[in-house]
């Protein structure tokens, strides 16, 4: 005689979840001490206020935030097609396309930069070419959001991936037997069921932007009002007669932006890498 299961019970993990607290403890000190020391550093120094407000840190406030937004913009018409191609189609090199939309993850920035500089500066493959059409791309604020395209776009691309895969087909199919175009299909329905993925990979994305420092260094070069985000206004207050003092207070405002983002996707329930329909 055959008898019903019933639901199946958790094991009793304590023991493991106690053995587990000391490391995951440590782990926590490590990733939090840093950024509460640079908060505290800040609090405590007595000029961080004329720091933060003076004119050259607001120019680059104002061009990271610039600049990555335009940025995330880019990203969003030249990715979301491709996201979705290696999410649904079948093509030749499929496999090839997926490892290039990867390798800027793994680059070094700095062979980022350098390999942007080949590929669009003066002397570079398409840099004559751009040059004789009047475009110049090194060493402009322009460069600054190629730089920050390159490296930021393969954040956005496997979040839309993953959410475009999480879709079921069959609600495309359903629509397709409506008569609703594949297009109309694709902003109707298949978009907005992907909205975590594509709100995840968007703050993703643009917050790679913003912290963007080595392929921008190398190929838009560090110049006031021009080319100079954040992240190299770090560096040059570093190297300045402000030294660690000057950076902290810098830092303090990316680390409050960072923050600021997380928080809002925690509270509105939209994790960085969300998968549609999760």
């Amino acid at each position: 005689m055959w008898r019903r299961r019933g639901p199946a019970q958790r094991p009793d993990q304590r023991a493991l979840h106690a053995g587990f607290a000391g490391p995951a403890g440590l782990a926590l000190l490590f990733l939090a001490v840093p950024v509460l020391a640079l908060v505290y550093e800040a609090a405590t120094a007595g000029d961080v206020g004329d720091r933060l407000t003076n004119e050259q840190t607001l120019a680059a406030l104002r061009l990271s935030l610039a600049t990555s937004t335009l940025t995330l913009a880019l990203a969003l018409v030249l990715v979301t097609p491709l996201a979705y191609l290696l999410a649904r189609a079948e093509f030749p090199g499929k496999r090839v396309v997926d490892t290039l939309i990867d390798l800027p993850l793994v680059l070094p920035p700095t062979v980022a930069g350098v390999a942007l500089l080949v590929a669009f500066g003066r002397r570079g493959v398409l840099g004559s070419p751009l040059e004789a059409s009047g475009i110049e791309l090194a060493f402009t604020t322009a460069a600054v959001i190629v730089a920050q395209l390159f490296v930021s776009a393969p954040f956005l691309a496997r979040s839309l991936k993953a959410g475009f895969e999480a879709v079921d087909p069959a609600y495309e199919a359903v629509s397709a037997t409506l008569g609703v175009s594949p297009l109309r299909t694709f902003w109707r329905v298949s978009l907005p069921l992907a909205r975590p993925a594509l709100v995840g990979g968007s703050v993703l994305c643009w917050a790679r932007a913003v912290g963007e420092l080595g392929a921008t260094l190398i190929f838009a070069g560090n110049f006031e009002g021009r080319t100079q985000t954040m992240p190299l206004a770090i560096i040059s207050a570093f190297q300045s007669s402000d030294g660690l003092a000057g950076a902290i207070a810098l830092s303090v405002i990316l680390v409050a932006v960072a923050f600021a983002l997380l928080l809002l996707l925690r509270v509105t329930g939209v994790e960085p890498r969300a998968r549609a329909g999760s």
